[in-house]
C-alpha cells in the first residue's frame, strides 16, 4: 500500500512541491540513486516524498532507502507514520536487518515508547545500540528502575551504555546514584569517560553541594590535562556547573575560554548569577548578550526575572517581562510566577492579582500559594478573600498541605473563625499533612 503523505486539498503548496519533485526525480534509474536522493533531500518531508514516489513507480526498495527514510521520519515526530513504515518493512522482508530495526526502534522511542517496548521484546537480535536506546527511552519516561534493570541485563556494555545510565540517574534527580555509577565505571571497569559521560555527570554536580563541586572541579582538571577542546556542549555544561555552585568567576573564566558560545551558555551564566544574588551581574550579562546579537530564550527570561525577584527590582522586572513581547515570546507559567512573586514581595498585591487573572494557561497551585503567602505577609486579608474559595476547590490533599495551613491562617488573620475551623476539619478528614520546609516562592532557576 503506497504511503499517503497529505491531502492535496488541505496542503496544496506541499502537493505542488511533491509534483515538482516527482518530475525532477522520475529520471532516476537505479534504486541506489533513489536512495541517495532520499539521503541528500533538503528536508524530512522531501525524503518522504521521494520514498513515496519509489512506491508509486514500483522502484525496488533497498535497505538504504529504508534506513534514510526512517532517519527522516524520526525528525517529523509523526506517531502514525512509523507503524505504517514498520508494516512495509515487514512486507519487504527487512525485519532481520539489524540496522533497520535499530533505526525503527530509535524512532519509536521518540514518538511512541510503548511501541518501542513491543519491538524490543520481539527483536531476534539485539545490539548494544538497541539496549542503549531502551535505557534512554525508559529514562525519558521516568522509569529509572527499569532502565537500571536493562543496564544490568546487558550482555556487553560500552561507554555509551554507561553514559546512558548515568544520564538516566542525573536527569531524574538521582544525583548520588549517578555519581556512584560514574565512580564504578572508572574504578571497576577502568573505562575512560568520553564527552557525553562527562556532560551527564557535570549536569548533576551543581545540585550535589560541596561534593558535586569537588567532583565537577576534578572533571574540569581531567578535561584540561587531556587537552580537550571546550566545545559548546562541554563548555556550557562546565559553565552551568560552576554557576549553580555559586562560583561565578570560575564560570565566567570557562565561558571566556570557549571559542563558540550560544544562548544556552549565556543563560547558564545569567541564571547562576541571579540564583546566588549577583543581580547586577545578571543584568549586565543579559545586556551584553543582546548587544552581541544573541537572542534570549524562555529560560533566559526566567533567569533574569528571577534575579529581579531576589533583589526586589520591580520596575526592571516589568521592563524584562514587557521585553518578551518584542521577541515575540508568550510568557509561560514560570514567567508569570516570577511576576506574582515580584509584585507580592513589593506589596503590590493588586498588580499580582491582575497578572494571575491574565495568565494563559491558568495559574497553578505554586502561583496561588505565592500570592496567598504575600497576602499573609502584607497583612491583607481582603485581597486573599477574593481568591480563597477558588483555591480551596483546586486543593489536592496529597500535595497541597502547606496551602491548607496557609488558608486556615489567613482566615484567622481575617477573624473568620468558622472558616478557619472548617479548613482544619477538612485537613483532618482528608488526612492532609503539611510538608516540612515547603515554600511557595519559586526561584525560577533551571
Amino acid at each position: 500500500m503506497p504511503l499517503i503523505l497529505c491531502c492535496p486539498s488541505k496542503q496544496p503548496q506541499l502537493y505542488k512541491t511533491a509534483l515538482l519533485l516527482t518530475s525532477t526525480i522520475s529520471t532516476l534509474a537505479s534504486p541506489s540513486k533513489w536512495s541517495s536522493a532520499i539521503k541528500t533531500a533538503s528536508s524530512p518531508h522531501k525524503s518522504l516524498q521521494i520514498y513515496t514516489q519509489m512506491h508509486r513507480q514500483s522502484i525496488p526498495i533497498d535497505s538504504f532507502a529504508i534506513l534514510y527514510t526512517l532517519s527522516s521520519c524520526t525528525h517529523l515526530h509523526n506517531p502514525p507514520l512509523l507503524p505504517h513504515l514498520h508494516a512495509q518493512i515487514s512486507k519487504l522482508g527487512f525485519t532481520s536487518n539489524v540496522y533497520i530495526m535499530s533505526s525503527l526502534l530509535h524512532g519509536y522511542s521518540k514518538t511512541c515508547f510503548s511501541n518501542a517496548c513491543l519491538l524490543f521484546d520481539e527483536m531476534p537480535e539485539r545490539t548494544t545500540v538497541t539496549w542503549n536506546t531502551m535505557i534512554t527511552g525508559f529514562s525519558r519516561s521516568g522509569n529509572v528502575a527499569k532502565a537500571r534493570s536493562l543496564f544490568d541485563e546487558m550482555p556487553v556494555r560500552n561507554i555509551a551504555s554507561w553514559s546512558a545510565m548515568i544520564s538516566a540517574y542525573i536527569n531524574n534527580s538521582c544525583w548520588k546514584k549517578g555519581h556512584e555509577l560514574f565512580c564504578k565505571m572508572l574504578k571497576d571497569e577502568k573505562l575512560k569517560p568520553d564527552e557525553f559521560t562527562l556532560c551527564a555527570v557535570l549536569g548533576g554536580c551543581g545540585r550535589m553541594g560541596t561534593v558535586g563541586f569537588v567532583l565537577g572541579k576534578s572533571i574540569h582538571g581531567f578535561i584540561t590535562r587531556n587537552r580537550w577542546d571546550l566545545n559548546v556542549e562541554l563548555g556550557t555544561t562546565l559553565v552551568d556547573m560552576y554557576a549553580k555552585c555559586g562560583f561565578l568567576k570560575a564560570a565566567k573564566a570557562v565561558f571566556g575560554m570557549m571559542r563558540v558560545t550560544n544562548v544556552v551558555s549565556w543563560t547558564a551564566l545569567i541564571c547562576g548569577a541571579g540564583q546566588h544574588g549577583y543581580v547586577n551581574e545578571a543584568i549586565t550579562l543579559f545586556d551584553r548578550m543582546q548587544k552581541v546579537g544573541v537572542k534570549p530564550n524562555e529560560l533566559t527570561f526566567t533567569g533574569i526575572l528571577s534575579a529581579c525577584v531576589h533583589a526586589g527590582m520591580v520596575e526592571e522586572g516589568r521592563m524584562y517581562f514587557k521585553l518578551m513581547e518584542e521577541y515575540s515570546m508568550k510568557p509561560n507559567v514560570h514567567h508569570y510566577g516570577c511576576m506574582v512573586d515580584l509584585f507580592g514581595k513589593a506589596g503590590e498585591l493588586e498588580d499580582a492579582y491582575e497578572v494571575i487573572m491574565r495568565m494563559q494557561p491558568e495559574a497553578n497551585m505554586n502561583v496561588w500559594g505565592s500570592f496567598l503567602n504575600s497576602c499573609k505577609v502584607q497583612d491583607n486579608f481582603k485581597m486573599a478573600e477574593r481568591v480563597i474559595e477558588r483555591v480551596v476547590e483546586m486543593l489536592r490533599p496529597e500535595k497541597d498541605g502547606g496551602v491548607y495551613t496557609l488558608i486556615a491562617d489567613l482566615f484567622v488573620m481575617g477573624e473568620k473563625w468558622d472558616d478557619a475551623e472548617r479548613i482544619r476539619r477538612l485537613m483532618v478528614t482528608q488526612n492532609v499533612r503539611k510538608a516540612r520546609g515547603a515554600s511557595f516562592i519559586s526561584n525560577g532557576g533551571p
